[in-house]
């Protein structure tokens, strides 16, 4: 049985990263983020909804509870007019790939690493259990 350091272990998941970085996914997302800094209506709407977002920020601090809520309805406005836009759609739909795809490697890594503690305790599979501890009387 091999012993491997935790930096064998980092050098490998930087070499799993580089792979993941070069899948359909995230090359689509990358294409999908580049025509959203290029398109210049969504550019100007972000830009109006960040201004929007500070002043909401000043307005909290000072207790200007009526033009808050009038400016959380326009923010909330511009990102209705933002979420429309087929480009933005397709760019969230890419976050969403690579976040699951994110996530199954990270639930695959967890639950490999779970089954061969179980199994090299002599463990049951099924359960999802250990062996009894041989510390315990």
């Amino acid at each position: 049985m091999a012993n491997y350091t935790k930096q064998d272990i980092m050098h490998e998941a930087r070499f799993l990263a580089e792979k993941i970085a070069e899948t359909e996914e995230v090359d689509f997302f990358k294409r999908a983020e580049a025509q959203i800094n290029d398109h210049i209506k969504v550019q100007e709407i972000i830009g109006k909804i960040k201004s929007l977002q500070k002043e909401a920020v000043n307005l909290k601090q000072y207790e200007k509870t009526e033009a808050l809520r009038e400016t959380d309805a326009k923010i909330d406005a511009l990102q209705d007019e933002l979420d429309d836009i087929p480009l933005v759609q397709e760019f969230k739909q890419s976050q969403v790939e690579v976040n699951e795809l994110l996530q199954m490697v990270s639930n695959t890594i967890s639950n490999t690493v779970t089954n061969k503690i179980i199994e090299s305790t002599g463990g049951d599979l099924l359960h999802g259990t250990t062996a009894k501890n041989p510390f315990k009387q």
